[in-house]
């Protein structure tokens, strides 16, 4: 979901801008930045499962 709070982030800071409504801007923003953040762990954690991955069939080589 974290592209879709990046979405709806910049949305809403559009919007705030729009209507000249800061909070409603900091929320966008807030949202926006929570959204990359999640999308970063998330990559994080792929790049993660893949050292596992490369460090097991690594390790069954070496017993080979």
């Amino acid at each position: 979901m974290s592209f879709l709070d990046r979405l709806m982030g910049r949305g809403k800071k559009a919007a705030g801008d729009l209507v000249n409504d800061p909070e409603l801007r900091r929320e966008g923003s807030t949202q926006e930045t929570a959204g990359a953040a999640e999308s970063h762990a998330d990559k994080a954690e792929e790049m993660a499962k893949e050292a596992r991955t490369d460090a097991i069939r690594a390790e069954r080589h070496d017993q080979a």
